[in-house]
């Protein structure tokens, strides 16, 4: 599964803000035809999605489609204009039930199959941002075809009559659900939008806490965000060093027939070790050695 520590939005009909994303080094560029491309947009936002995927070299970010919710009368014409030009993957906003997210992955297999594509090459990753979506949050990640889940808070509180707050305490009970069915699910969980995106030091903290709930990576609005999301998801050295040596004490450990035991400290037992294997993960999906 690809690394997605930040997924930065592009407008869908800004060609010089799609082109410029290519070079920032980020994991994951998503290319927005829903919020991201005003009402009287959408064609010029799917017209110039297509061609930037036809065109352009993403190297190895991940190139993602953001579409128009289910309902709204434009979700079929934004898969027509953009399966046929192969993205790796499309994110579905406001996902609320099953049927919807059946309803994109059945479009995405008819193109794959047309094309001869590998079935399921095409990934999808839904947008959970409503109180319905939080409670059937076991049935939407269960579909085989989705890599991750993403919290959308801003959305989620007016669903519920929340007022956002910096702390993001009201919005701290969906945030956590989602990260649990993400991990249920083998999913990644994708956090929340950081919305005041002159404030860098502000996106850092917002991912050093998602981080800490359990999410692998984290929605980006600016460039400026890009780099103190990814550090904030990347582990740092000694936490790596930290990580290896539980592994390697736990596996001696363990031939001896040593059950728990104590290690800088601290008493290492089965939970400490999955602890330090999710670090390595993280680092080998950052690039870094694990």
């Amino acid at each position: 599964m690809r690394s997605r520590r930040a997924l930065l939005y592009m407008p869908g009909d800004d060609w010089k803000k799609i082109t410029k994303a290519l070079t920032l080094g980020v994991d994951c560029i998503c290319m927005d035809m829903e919020d991201g491309a005003a009402a009287n947009r959408k064609a010029e936002a799917r017209e110039t999605i297509a061609r930037a995927l036809h065109e352009l070299d993403f190297g190895a970010a991940e190139k993602l489609a953001r579409i128009n919710g289910i309902g709204t009368g434009l979700e079929a014409d934004d898969l027509t204009a953009i399966l046929p030009n192969y993205p790796d993957g499309i994110v579905l906003p406001k996902a609320e039930t099953p049927e919807q997210v059946a309803w994109v992955s059945e479009k995405i297999e008819a193109a794959e199959l047309k094309n001869g594509w590998p079935v399921n090459s095409i990934r999808m990753i839904l947008v959970v941002e409503s109180a319905r979506g939080i409670l059937n949050l076991k049935e939407l990640a269960a579909h085989p075809r989705l890599d991750a889940l993403i919290f959308g808070a801003e959305d989620f509180a007016a669903s519920v009559g929340a007022t956002r707050t910096p702390d993001a305490l009201e919005v701290l009970y969906a945030r956590s659900a989602l990260a649990c069915a993400a991990a249920a699910y083998s999913l990644q969980a994708i956090d929340l939008v950081t919305v005041n995106f002159r404030d860098p030091e502000l996106a850092r903290r917002d991912a050093l806490f998602g981080a800490q709930l359990g999410y692998t990576g984290k929605q980006v609005i600016h460039p400026a965000q890009v780099e103190p999301v990814q550090s904030a998801f990347t582990p740092a050295d000694d936490a790596i060093a930290h990580a290896r040596r539980v592994v390697e004490t736990f596996e001696t450990n363990q031939a001896r027939g040593t059950g728990a035991y104590e290690l800088d400290g601290k008493m290492i037992d089965l939970p400490l070790l999955k602890s330090a294997q999710n670090v390595l993960e993280r680092a080998r999906a950052a690039g870094k050695t694990g």
